[in-house]
Order: C-alpha cells, then sequence, then structure tokens
C-alpha cells in the first residue's frame, strides 16, 4: 500500500521548564497541566479547527488544514497564557506548513520534524515559524515578524528560515500584535555614533531613545519599541525592506557626532517603498540639545503630515531636567549602569558621584536619584556597605518624590524593598512600575531582580529576557537567564542563553579586560556549555585582574556549584563573601538555586549560621 502523503499546517507546542517543574512538584505539575489543557489548550484548538494528533506529557503535537488557523491559534494560544493565572505553565510553539506522512490517525515526516525543531528555537511564551508559514500568512494576520535568521537543525539536510511572531509581554497583556491599525508607523533606528570615539556611544543612544520617546507621545503616530529598534544598532540595513518586515510605513535613521560642546546630527526619513520623505542636518551648541531633540520631532511629525496637539507638543517639551550638562552626566553614569563592573566599587562610585554632579546642577532631576539608588544598593549587597543611606532605599524614594511617574524608581525601590524581605510593598511597587513603562530596560532588570528574591523564577526569566532584548550593552541580564533557565530546565534555552551572554560579556571584557562581573558570566555560560577548562581559565585570569571583587567570586562559586559539582571549590570561594554578608546578600543566597547542592553541606550550613548570627548583633 502506498504512503499517503498531504501538505499541512504543523503546530508543536511544548512546556517550558517541564523537568524542572516535575522534578519540583510532580503532582502539582501534573494537575496544573490537566487544567491548562481542560481550560484553555484544548478549547482553543477546536476553535481554530486543529486536530490533535498526540499529547506527550510536556507538549502537543497538532494539525491544521489552515496554516492561518495554525498561527492564529498559536497567539491566541500565547496570549491566553499571558493572561493566565498561573503562570507556571509556559509553552514554546513552532509552526510549520510542509509536507507529512499519514498514517492512521498519526502523521510524521520532515513537516513535523521542522515544526518541532522550529518549537526549540521559539522564545518562552512566544511563536516561531518557518519562511513558508511567513509568505502564506503575510498580510493576513495582523502581526510583525522578527527575523531569526537561518539555523542549521538536527535531521534537517538544508538550513530552516527562521522567524519569530510576536513576543511575550507583561501579565495583562497579548503578545505584541500590529495593534497600529490604519495609523502612520515608524521604525527609529539607533543613531550611529560617528565622533570617533566609541565612549561618546551613551550619548548617541541617549539621543535614539528620547527621539523614540518623544515620537511615542504623538497620538496619531504608531511607533516601534526601543528593542525593536535597537536590535538592529550597528547593522547595515535596507530601509525598505526593513519597514515590510516590520510592517511600518516609515523608518528613521541618523547619525551623531559630539565634539567638545558641538554635536552634530543628520537624520533621514524614508517610506517602505525607498522613498526619501524628508532629511536635514543640524549643528548646534551642545546647550542647544533639547531644543534640537523637540526640532526633530516635531519636523518628522510634519513631514509625515501629522497633527501634533496642543497637550502633545507640551508633553515632548517636558523632560526630566532642562539643563544639558545634568542630561549629558546622567547619560554617562547611564553606560556604567548597563555594562560597567557590577561589583566593583569603583564602577559603583562612579555612578553615585556623576549622578550627584547632575543633581546639583538640576535638584529636580528624578532620573539620577534613581541610579544612585541601584548603585548604593549594589554596594551594600556585593560590598557590604552599612548604614540606612546606603541600601538606596532614600534615594529611590528621593527619586519619586520628584517623578512619581518615574517607572525605574518605583522598580529599583521594589528591588530594594524585596531584598529586605519585605515582598508585599515590592509587588506593589513592580505593578506600578509596569504599568507606567513595561519595555524599559531598568524596569525589567530590577523588576527581575525583585521576583528573583522571591525566588520566582518564571517571573524573573520573562523580565530578564525583556531588559536582555531592549539593551545590547548589557551582560549582566543576559547572564542571570542561565541560572534561571537551568532552575526551570530547560536545557535548550539555557545553551542558547549562554552562547548570547558569552559572545556580551566577551565584548565588555575586550574594551574593559579587568571587567571581573562580565569575566563570571563568561565562566557561568562555559560552565552551561561545559567548556570547564575555559571556564577555569578565566576564573584564574579574573581571581588576578578583579582580585576584590565580591560578585565575581560569587558567580565562579555558582558555577562550581552546579555546572562542576565542585562543592568544596565553591565553598572556598564563598568564604570571604560571607564574611561581609548583609541582610540582602544572605536572602539572595537563601533563594539562589544554584546553590542548592550546597545546602546541606556542613561548612556551608555552618557558614550560613555564623553569618546569620555575626548581621544579627551587627547595626544595620
Amino acid at each position: 500500500m502506498a504512503m499517503q502523503r498531504k501538505l499541512a499546517a504543523i503546530l508543536s507546542a511544548d512546556v517550558v521548564g517541564y523537568s524542572g517543574l516535575m522534578e519540583a512538584d510532580e503532582a502539582g505539575t501534573l494537575e496544573r497541566l490537566k487544567a491548562n489543557r481542560r481550560d484553555v489548550f484544548d478549547p482553543c484548538v477546536a476553535k481554530h479547527g486543529g486536530r490533535i494528533v498526540k499529547l506527550m506529557g510536556d507538549g502537543a503535537l497538532i494539525e491544521f488544514a489552515s496554516v492561518v488557523a495554525a498561527v492564529e491559534c498559536a497567539v491566541a494560544l500565547q496570549a491566553a497564557m499571558a493572561n493566565a493565572t498561573d503562570q507556571s505553565i509556559r509553552y514554546r510553539i513552532g509552526v510549520n506548513l510542509g509536507d507529512v506522512i499519514i498514517e492512521g490517525d498519526d502523521i510524521y515526516g520532515e513537516g513535523v520534524n521542522v515544526a518541532a525543531r522550529l518549537q526549540a528555537l521559539a522564545p518562552e511564551g512566544g511563536v516561531a515559524i518557518s519562511r513558508t508559514v511567513r509568505d502564506n500568512i503575510e498580510g493576513k494576520i495582523a502581526a510583525t515578524f522578527q527575523d531569526l535568521g537561518e539555523h542549521a537543525v538536527k535531521n534537517i539536510q538544508r538550513p530552516v528560515h527562521v522567524f519569530a511572531l510576536g513576543a511575550p509581554g507583561p501579565k495583562g497583556q497579548p503578545l505584541q500584535q500590529n495593534d497600529r491599525g490604519d495609523r502612520i508607523s515608524i521604525c527609529v533606528l539607533p543613531f550611529a555614533n560617528i565622533s570617533g570615539d566609541i565612549e561618546q556611544e551613551y550619548f548617541s543612544d541617549g539621543i535614539s531613545e528620547d527621539i523614540i520617546t518623544d515620537l511615542s507621545k504623538v497620538s496619531a503616530l504608531w511607533v516601534a519599541a526601543r528593542n525593536t529598534a535597537f536590535q538592529f544598532k550597528g547593522k547595515h540595513v535596507d530601509a525598505p525592506q526593513l519597514a515590510r518586515q516590520l510592517k511600518v510605513t516609515h523608518i528613521l535613521e541618523g547619525s551623531v557626532r559630539k565634539a567638545g560642546n558641538r554635536v552634530r546630527i543628520t537624520a533621514q526619513l524614508i517610506d517602505a517603498s525607498g522613498g526619501h520623505v524628508w532629511a536635514e542636518r543640524y549643528d548646534r551648541d551642545l546647550n542647544d540639545i533639547f531644543a534640537l531633540q523637540d526640532e526633530i520631532s516635531e519636523a518628522i511629525v510634519k513631514a509625515l503630515k501629522l497633527k501634533l496637539l496642543p497637550e502633545e507638543k507640551k508633553a515632548i517639551e517636558q523632560r526630566g531636567t532642562t539643563n544639558p550638562k545634568a542630561y549629558k552626566l546622567y547619560l554617562m553614569a547611564r553606560q556604567f549602569v548597563v555594562s560597567g563592573n557590577i561589583g566593583s566599587v569603583r564602577r559603583n562610585e562612579a555612578i553615585i558621584r556623576l549622578c550627584r554632579r547632575a543633581t546639583e546642577l538640576d535638584p529636580t532631576y528624578a532620573r539620577p536619584w534613581a541610579a544612585i539608588a541601584g548603585a548604593q544598593a549594589s554596594l551594600r549587597i556585593f560590598v557590604g556597605r552599612s548604614g540606612d543611606v546606603v541600601n538606596g532605599l532614600e534615594a529611590a524614594e528621593r527619586a519619586i518624590a520628584l517623578d512619581p511617574n518615574l517607572a525605574e524608581a518605583h522598580a529599583v525601590r521594589a528591588e530594594i524593598l524585596a531584598s529586605n524581605g519585605r515582598q508585599d510593598e515590592a509587588d506593589r511597587e513592580i505593578e506600578l512600575a509596569l504599568k507606567l513603562d513595561p519595555d524599559a530596560y531598568e524596569v525589567n532588570n530590577a523588576v527581575a531582580r525583585a521576583h528573583f528574591s522571591a525566588r520566582r523564577i518564571a517571573e524573573a526569566t520573562r523580565h530578564w529576557e525583556k531588559a536582555t532584548t531592549s539593551m545590547e550593552g548589557d551582560y549582566h541580564a543576559a547572564g542571570m537567564l542561565l541560572t534561571c533557565y537551568d532552575a526551570l530546565g530547560d536545557k535548550v534555552a539555557s545553551r542558547r542563553a549562554a552562547e548570547r551572554a558569552l559572545a556580551r560579556a566577551e565584548r565588555v571584557v575586550a574594551s574593559e579586560p579587568d571587567n571581573g562581573s562580565a569575566m563570571s558570566f563568561i565562566v557561568t555560560a562555559l560552565g552551561v556549555l561545559e567548556e570547564k577548562e575555559r571556564a577555569i581559565e578565566w576564573i584564574e585570569r579574573g581571581t588576578l585582574l578583579d582580585p576584590n571583587n565580591h560578585n565575581m567570586y560569587y558567580n565562579f562559586a555558582c558555577t562550581l556549584s552546579i555546572s562542576f559539582h565542585d562543592a568544596e571549590g565553591a565553598i572556598d570561594l564563598l568564604t570571604g563573601i560571607f564574611a561581609i554578608a548583609t541582610i540582602e546578600s544572605m536572602n539572595w543566597m537563601k533563594v539562589d538555586p544554584d546553590l542548592d547542592p550546597l545546602r546541606e553541606h556542613p561548612r556551608f550550613k555552618q557558614m550560613m549560621v555564623d553569618a546569620e548570627a555575626r548581621i544579627a548583633v551587627s547595626p544595620a
């Protein structure tokens, strides 16, 4: 009997971190999966005309006659999961359109295999599709596509061109959809730094971010988020092709040259057909930077033939500061926040000095106070500094008093409260921060740390993923994802995150060779990638180049514990950390999954007891 073949749309779904969930609570996990299938999964499949071919413990294979129906089902399912009360169950979904072989009620063949490989490449809570699927649904579904390039996958001879369809949003928000309706839409690409000095990168990035923020205040205009735009930083792009890919009508690109107290900005607006709608070059004194940003935003609005409402014009002109020197100092400090040596006293004190000077120039400027709060919290947890002021809470509250709508100030306050065990208060600040600015790097990084402090690993993972994608220069959030995915039992995501973190941390170390924190995440990534010899070389290098960095030693210890199963070596490295431990660092160590293999070790248990006894009789 000849084999029966047909063309079908195949949806492959997999539960994220299934092994870790089962290990932590087998009965509870099975019960939650059963309830999820009953209340969410099966009804969604039935609604979109799908046939469940087979169910595995951690996933499902579903057949659709229509590829549009398959993708709509995937999007609807992930949107429902993002809104679910129980956030412990998360899916990765892959959708392929291809030839399948029919055998009874079962199907198999390359079409099925590709769907399974796509599912493994999908982000947590997201959907990955093949190029064939993208070509067939383009224009039929209101969604954005992120080109992930070609991937060589197991048992498939030719590379598979992969696209990510949307991405998970914070709780209460569905997958990112094309919600622009009939509005004109724009993606502001990161302006190139052509100053000839890589140290000026912070300034060109700041200009780009401010233009995105300004244009987002125009109700008649849809603006692509920063994390979408900044994934193209430093890349040569074909503007019309990118506009079609992102489903926007226009692309803005430009460059910044800063020399002394002069700044030159060039900008050009291109439509999806490749036509140049507007272009201008500005050569101004740095003191005019805010007026210049306003002028650029208003020129773009005018070129797009949009009406700028009076309240929108006023909102654009309202900035955190009117002092250009304070603004420049804050941007400089922010560069240290993103890619500096986190455990270094010098890095944190530099942030504090720069931001204090900014607040001296403009006492009403709130953002520097939020950055001061983060740096002071780092000094407390990584260096053992004592005192209420040093833990950053006062600075965070100062920022909120100056600007109650500053999301990053609420987020850093949440992080500090959570590290002190005040989780209910922290949760209220988390909710407010995400309501005010759900996409900001600073917000998602701090919120992730607050969730991690309560060992809410799945929640921390989502926010560190968002922080990682929104800030190309970040290595810390990228590195923390290795711990999260390992704790969730998601080995595929862990390796993918390790490769990304390794590349980012290596770039940082190339420009800052003694950055111990970046070196520690290189070691963490090499541990996940099972490259022990290289990891040990980096541990030796870090010990020589940054010998006083307790954050570095802590991360080295975590890698020895979780990846290399060297309990004695890990505890040796933790000895100095316990000697300076504060309430905040002890709370962190109590929940860190990387230290779980050490918890019953007599030396580790005694060090915990001794540190808590010392803290109990020490001044706060």
